[in-house]
């Protein structure tokens, strides 16, 4: 039956899509069937199609045809797999939130113990902590254990090793999530940076059900770098302290060059002068990059551009569409998504 707009579903199920046509009908199975053994019918599916370039939008106005609790929301543009959970968090009106991608790596039959778990530990946050990450290359599993614990040395959110955005959240922690303006999202670190009780749930995750990742080498150093500039200034500080080495090499350099001419014996040639030369003049190139990473950061953020645009809300509700499409209207206003 469809939900009465007036009141607030006990679970929203928040999915994007990117050119999921081979999989999300049996995404859309599977999480139905968890969905209904965790809460029954008080639930909403959101799904986002962000850009597809398949029939991923038409599959998704089908499911909306056939599926009452289906929220079938398409995206302007493509605007990425960050911004397309954060139009969706947006838009949801459940109690609490699962985001899950609909490729079925991360497994839906899992929502029921997540959901059992928050309920036991008062939990506000269960998020899944992988154990087994099948089907991925050694190349991503390590870049990946990398970037982890990287972050955990050097960034200022306590990130999970091994976390992902598969989790179940409160919404509590979603409207303090809606409430962070930023650009560049990388929102499993935003969550972890909210604080309050958040608890693991360990599960291995499967390969792909069908199609490619939509997330290659490009996109996941993308995401990394967002990631350690949003929420650590020690790349600023190792370039501060690579000037200070270097200042103090230069300082040395420049006594042995006294000495040398002191004592005569001034080395004739241009190679070792043109060596230091190249290297201060790259080195300076590479932290002014740095440096213009950050300004750049700071001057997408000051234009106050809405997060995301939405171009169309299906449902078989046309209340509840207006109620979801009421998110179109906070994205056009600028600092208010």
């Amino acid at each position: 039956m469809a939900l009465d707009a007036r009141s607030r579903p006990a679970l929203s199920i928040v999915a994007p899509c990117f050119n999921e046509e081979q999989g999300i009908e049996e995404f859309h199975r599977r999480m139905t069937a968890a969905a209904q053994a965790a809460v029954g019918s008080d639930y909403e599916f959101v799904l986002l199609n962000d850009g597809s370039t398949d029939r991923t939008w038409a599959i998704m106005a089908d499911l909306v045809r056939r599926d009452p609790h289906v929220v079938a929301i398409n995206l302007s543009r493509r605007h990425g797999h960050q911004l397309a959970i954060t139009a969706g968090l947006y838009t949801c009106r459940g109690e609490r939130i699962l985001t899950i991608d609909a490729d079925l790596q991360d497994p839906p039959e899992l929502l029921g113990e997540m959901w059992r778990l928050m309920q036991r530990a008062d939990a506000d946050v269960v998020y899944g902590l992988r154990r087994e990450r099948q089907g991925e290359g050694v190349l991503k599993r390590g870049s990946a254990a990398l970037f982890y614990r990287l972050m955990r040395r050097i960034g200022y959110a306590d990130l999970p090793v091994d976390a992902g955005d598969f989790r179940l959240m409160t919404r509590r922690v979603l409207d303090i999530l809606n409430s962070m303006p930023e650009q560049h999202r990388f929102i499993r670190g935003m969550v972890s940076w909210i604080g309050l009780r958040q608890v693991p749930i360990v599960y291995d995750r499967a390969p792909r059900h069908a199609g490619e990742s939509n997330y290659p080498l490009a996109r996941m150093i993308g995401l990394a770098f967002d990631a350690l500039t949003s929420f650590s200034i020690m790349p600023l500080r190792l370039a501060s302290y690579l000037g200070l080495v270097l200042g103090v090499l230069s300082i040395l350099a420049l006594g042995y060059t006294l000495g040398s001419w002191a004592l005569g014996r001034v080395v004739e040639g241009w190679t070792s002068l043109l060596t230091v030369v190249l290297i201060l003049g790259s080195t300076q190139l590479i932290l002014f990059g740095l440096l213009g990473e950050y300004v750049g950061r700071m001057y997408l953020e000051t234009k106050r551009r809405p997060l995301f645009v939405i171009d169309q809300v299906l449902t078989q509700d046309g209340a509840s569409a207006d109620q979801h499409g009421a998110a179109r209207e906070r994205a056009t206003v600028p600092g208010d998504v």
